[in-house]
């Protein structure tokens, strides 16, 4: 536990949120102690968290050993705390990652600047949000679709679509085997994600992605970093190098860029890892 950073994240906080904002919070004529003189009382927090006035002093003061996620999620939304913020308090209060996210909606929406980052990749790139929803995409990206029509779903295109099967060279070999996988884990993750059940439902009825999901054989949970061929309906034949990320505001979303190489072989275009020099 890393007491010091944990009281610095949450005092921070505490002292931004004035207490006249908060339903339910009685503002007295003399506010007593505040951080900086300011915002929220330490009582106004463990009354909006629902715990015994002192939990936050004893929390902030590293004297709750190992606090569990329970705890730290109502305290975190009292200060209303953004996703990383969340993330960064389950570090120091007990040097793990979030077991989940904090807020509902931070898997299905991402800042509007990463529209602006992939418009600048000259190479394709989309973001799709943790249903795999199709949130935005560049100029070259609609390239890769006959009819200029990007799916309004990239994994239930890639796995249930005539045209992913024809685009995707090697799909039952060599895309769906690494697709389905990814769906798996999805579901796991986010069992309660409707899009993903309605998906994953689909999937099994197919009489090609059926077997193949029921397999179970390979583990693969992004494709960040792969190379796959695939069939270009204006440049033929190409080689597609992968690059996955995650914003961090957003769990479970993604950015893609799709770097496409004609006619390359893989082992021409492959790329080694990047590593700060010695």
């Amino acid at each position: 536990m890393d007491s010091t950073a944990l009281a610095g994240l949450l005092e921070a906080r505490r002292a931004l949120i004035d207490p006249a904002t908060v339903p339910g919070i009685q503002v007295a004529q003399n506010p007593g102690r505040r951080a900086a003189g300011r915002g929220l009382t330490q009582s106004h927090v463990d009354q909006m968290a629902g715990y015994d006035n002192n939990t936050y002093n004893r929390l902030v003061n590293g004297k709750i050993h190992n606090p569990s996620f329970q705890l730290l999620r109502a305290y975190a939304n009292a200060l209303r705390l953004t996703e990383q913020e969340w993330g960064a308090m389950c570090r120091y209060a007990r040097g793990d990652e979030p077991n989940s996210r904090l807020h509902s909606r931070s898997g299905l929406e991402v800042p509007g600047m990463w529209k602006d980052v992939i418009d600048g990749s000259r190479d394709m790139a989309y973001i799709t949000d943790q249903s795999y929803n199709l949130l935005a995409h560049n100029e070259p990206f609609i390239s890769l679709f006959a009819h200029q029509q990007p799916p309004p779903n990239m994994m239930e295109w890639m796995l249930l679509s005539d045209e992913a099967r024809t685009t995707l060279t090697g799909w039952k070999t060599v895309w769906a085997p690494y697709v389905l996988p990814q769906l798996r884990g999805a579901r796991a993750i986010l069992p309660d994600d409707e899009t993903l059940a309605r998906i994953e439902d689909a999937v099994i009825k197919d009489a090609d992605c059926g077997p193949l999901y029921e397999e179970r054989s390979t583990a693969q949970v992004h494709p960040d970093g792969q190379e796959r061929p695939l069939l270009h309906p204006t440049l033929g034949p190409c080689w597609v190098q992968i690059c996955a990320a995650e914003p961090l505001s957003s769990p479970n979303a993604r950015v893609m860029f799709v770097k496409l190489n004609p006619g390359a072989d893989p082992s021409q275009i492959r790329r080694p890892y990047l590593r700060a020099a010695a």
